[in-house]
């Protein structure tokens, strides 16, 4: 298994793709980096101040004018009302909930990622990883030598997983690195509340707890693998589907596409939540955002594409296992 794994990193390697994935990260990186940066400089030369509890307080008022509105959806409308009770919290408990930083820009990147940008990257690598043996012929020869079939899928699969992993040490390590030269690179130690709940009255507070900015790092982080993996298995069960890797991006890109759109307008279709497009930002459940749909929770989301997972899985086995490729 060993030799299969190393042959899989090797032809992974040669493709250069996860070249690419690195000079997009960190280009996109520092876009975020400037915009952040262009923004606080705004946000201090209208108020005259450095202190956050003013620029806070702003956010606060323009967040309850955007509510003022007529125009605003009722789904944008609950959205608001939730960030809002949560800046008052922020403001009352006198925390800073963007504690400047690199540790602080790594924490927003991320949970701005996790449900498109990431898993977008990850299917760059998922798609191609069986397709390709379709595309280029090399499937029969590599299903001549003495293996059984099941090992070189999971060969493939553990080259996957194996890739997810540097994907997200890949975008971690960059956005750390690149927003470190503006923001500093201190911060790990900054308080963030999180626990938040959402209720039929709105924002629960009964379970909020202060916990260390790097130990909150390393629960965002652990969930976008999740996120990562579970896309990077449906990605991968398309890769030996469809034998086209333009077609299997194609299917997963539209996918992730509408799941974008879907959150936005699906709080009345509650069968939706079985989606696991749906259920991708996990760290909204750590931040207290609101859930696309009432009563979605994290162990229920997480339990949904635990799921999906599996039958990916399973259906990949099964096919490869079983097609005649003669």
């Amino acid at each position: 298994m060993s030799n299969l794994v190393h042959n899989e990193v090797m032809k992974l390697l040669a493709k250069k793709k996860l070249w690419v994935i690195i000079i997009i990260v960190a280009v996109l990186v520092s876009l975020f980096t400037y915009a952040q940066m262009r923004a606080i400089e705004t946000q201090r030369e209208t108020l005259g101040t450095e202190d956050w509890r003013p620029i806070l307080q702003q956010q606060i008022i323009d967040t309850q004018n955007r509510l003022s509105s007529s125009r605003v959806s009722d789904e944008w409308r609950q959205q608001l009302e939730m960030g809002l009770t949560q800046q008052q919290y922020y403001l009352d408990q006198n925390i800073n909930p963007s504690e400047p930083g690199a540790p602080t820009f790594m924490r927003l990147f991320i949970e701005s990622a996790i449900d498109l940008f990431i898993p977008l990257l990850v299917m760059v690598i998922a798609s191609d990883l069986v397709s390709s043996e379709y595309s280029l012929g090399s499937v029969k020869l590599l299903l001549t030598r003495p293996v059984k079939r099941w090992k070189v899928l999971l060969s493939k699969y553990i080259t996957l997983l194996l890739s997810i992993s540097s994907i997200i040490a890949i975008v971690g390590f960059l956005s750390f690195l690149i927003s470190g030269l503006v923001f500093g690179y201190g911060g790990w130690g900054a308080p963030i509340l999180t626990g938040f709940n959402t209720g039929p009255e709105g924002l629960d507070f009964s379970n909020v707890r202060l916990i260390e900015q790097w130990k909150f790092l390393l629960m965002t982080f652990g969930l976008a693998w999740f996120v990562a993996v579970v896309v990077g298995t449906l990605s991968f069960m398309l890769s030996v589907l469809v034998r086209s890797t333009a077609a299997a991006m194609g299917i997963i890109l539209a996918t992730l596409i509408s799941g974008a759109i879907l959150n936005n307008v699906v709080s009345s279709w509650e069968s939706a939540k079985y989606l696991f497009m749906v259920n991708l930002k996990l760290t909204d459940y750590l931040t207290g955002s609101a859930p696309p749909i009432e009563g979605m929770t994290l162990p229920f989301s997480m339990l949904v594409l635990t799921i999906w997972w599996a039958a990916a899985l399973i259906v990949s086995f099964s096919v490869f296992t079983r097609r005649d490729v003669y």
